[in-house]
């Protein structure tokens, strides 16, 4: 690694996974010898995950089983937050309804509450996390409870998840379902929140770690919130158009193609003018369009364009799209 690689910066990864080490079962190409090599360079490594259907152990043993550094203790998931958040609010025995995995009741339980099933066993509160095996029956359960007036805390409201065969639903398609039956909202204990991320860090004993995720709404936002450096990749949800259009709080700091550009000068993006600069890539605003000189397959291109349109718009509350010209194709 040359000293001006961008990890040398930061003394810690703070990684996501689905997406970003793995998609499904398997690991994306390159991503686990990427993850080893952190140590080699004396990087710490910590795994944050909204995915609550497995303990961190179960997580651990599958990073590991890909080749990939895992210990137990590197991977903070939403679950172990969710149970965190309900015990900070709940006495110690109270009943809580799983609607989620065995992993999720497990959480629960070592934080000191009980976990239940159902509305006749009268529980106090609601804790919903993906498993999916949920189906209808678990939802109209959950929905019972919460319309009833029970508290009612998320692992996460991730509306969709990476998998082997493309992008699926997530854990926030089943807490909407709920909601549009109950017309209430949940508490959110996971991503995009800041606790998760600064709880890993002050596992690592981390000063300046970098998050590295491929969501904006989750990862970055997350990031951003907890103070952090952040870093887009694109091997999973979101792509150079989605992270170009993003809003004002969800925009990270660099945008790599996959956990290899860790280990690849970032370069400098220079501006003059009007028009902003990146390697041999340059890119302006013209009328609500950004026009771009290089290739449509050059990350720079697009890391060119972000700057030109973030400058051009500096406050957005929500996504913009803006038109996209490329002046050599």
């Amino acid at each position: 690694m040359t000293d001006d690689a961008l990890i040398a910066d930061f003394d810690a990864v703070l990684s996501d996974l689905d997406g970003v080490v793995y998609a499904g079962p398997h690991a994306i190409p390159g991503a686990v010898d990427s993850l080893q090599r952190l140590a080699e360079v004396g990087v710490g490594l910590g795994y944050v995950t909204n995915n609550a259907s497995r303990t961190p152990a179960q997580v651990a043993a599958h990073l590991r089983e890909l080749g990939a550094p895992a210990e137990d203790h590197q991977v903070v998931s939403s679950s172990q937050a969710a149970a965190d958040l309900l015990s900070s609010m709940l006495p110690s025995g109270s009943r809580v309804m799983i609607t989620g995995s065995a992993a999720l009741a497990h959480e629960i339980e070592l934080v000191g509450l009980t976990p239940v099933h159902s509305a006749q066993e009268e529980p106090v509160a609601v804790v919903q996390g993906f498993n999916p095996e949920i189906g209808w029956k678990d939802l109209a359960e959950a929905s019972y409870v919460v319309a009833a007036g029970a508290l009612w805390v998320a692992t996460n409201t991730d509306m969709s998840i990476p998998q082997a065969r493309g992008i699926a639903p997530g854990n926030g398609t089943l807490v909407a379902a709920v909601a549009a039956a109950t017309r209430k909202t949940p508490l959110v204990a996971g991503k995009p929140e800041a606790p998760l991320f600064l709880a890993a860090a002050k596992r690592l004993g981390a000063e300046a770690p970098l998050v590295v995720g491929d969501r904006l709404d989750t990862d970055i936002l997350g990031g951003n919130r907890a103070g952090f450096a952040t870093a887009a990749v694109l091997t999973g949800v979101d792509t150079p158009r989605t992270i170009l259009a993003a809003r004002t709080d969800e925009r990270p700091g660099y945008v790599i193609q996959d956990l290899g550009g860790l280990y690849e000068p970032y370069p400098a993006i220079e501006a003059m003018e009007g028009t902003f600069t990146c390697g041999s890539a340059s890119a302006t605003v013209v009328d609500g369009t950004v026009r771009i000189a290089g290739s449509p397959e050059d990350i720079d291109s697009w890391r060119a364009a972000c700057a030109a349109w973030w400058d051009a718009v500096p406050e957005a509350e929500s996504a913009t799209r803006p038109g996209v010209e490329w002046l050599d194709h």
